[in-house]
Order: C-alpha cells, then structure tokens, then sequence
C-alpha cells in the first residue's frame, strides 16, 4: 500500500512538472529502505511513463515551447550520461548526501528567489500569443 500510495503522490507532482523525483526519492529511501542507488534507477524508470502522459496532455494544451525546449533536451542528455557516470562511481551513502544538499539547495533557492509570483502575467502573455 505504502508504494501505491507513493507512487500516487509522485505521479501528481510530476504531471504538474514540478519533478516527482523530489518526492519519490526521498519517500522510497525514508519507507522502504531500497539503497540510494536503487531508489534513483527506480525514480528514472517511473519518470518515463509520467513524462510522456503529462508531455501528451501539455502539448494539447499548447504549453510547451519546442525552440525553448530543444537545447535544453540536447544538453541534457550530455549531463544525464555525465551525472548517471558520477552517480555509478558515488558510494550509496555519499549519493544519498549529495541528493539531500541538492534538494536542500533547491528549495533554499525557491524561498529566496525574486518574481516568484510574475507567473501570472508570463501566463498572460503566454496565452494572447497561442489561443
């Protein structure tokens, strides 16, 4: 039940595009104790089926930006094979804190950033520029 349920939560954020990873990663680790390494080949795995369904249903709603999008992907692939490198070479308990400072570091970064509420209005303008 508890991995059903964890399972749930993740999907919800991630098909809100917020990354599930922050959530499944932790949840697995803290409940089922499957190893840092196994958690995050299993968060890679839930992440493709999720990605693709909220991909589907972002692109029907025309949000996504492909000239935005392309770069991005393409140097994302170069960090993905560089980090799935530095995570193999990683002991799981290092993996672990390096994942708790990024998470922190994150979330730091969220509380502190400036025009965290101009969404809106990039929302606007986003929509007169595709009904």
């Amino acid at each position: 039940m508890i991995l059903f349920l964890i399972g749930l939560i993740s999907g919800i954020i991630s098909g809100m595009g917020i990354g599930g990873g922050a959530i499944l990663i932790p949840a697995l680790v803290l409940f089922v104790n499957p190893g840092q390494h196994t958690a995050q080949s299993v968060n890679l795995l839930f992440f493709i089926p999720t990605a693709v369904i909220a991909l589907i249903i972002h692109i029907r709603n025309k949000r996504v930006d492909l000239k935005m999008a392309l770069p991005i992907i393409i140097s994302g692939l170069g960090g993905a094979i560089l980090g799935s490198r530095l995570a193999f070479s990683l002991a799981g308990s290092s993996l672990k804190k390096w994942f708790g400072v990024f998470l922190l570091a994150m979330g730091i970064y969220e509380m502190f950033r400036k025009g965290k509420h101009k969404t809106g209005k990039n929302e606007q303008s986003y929509s007169h520029k595709h009904p």
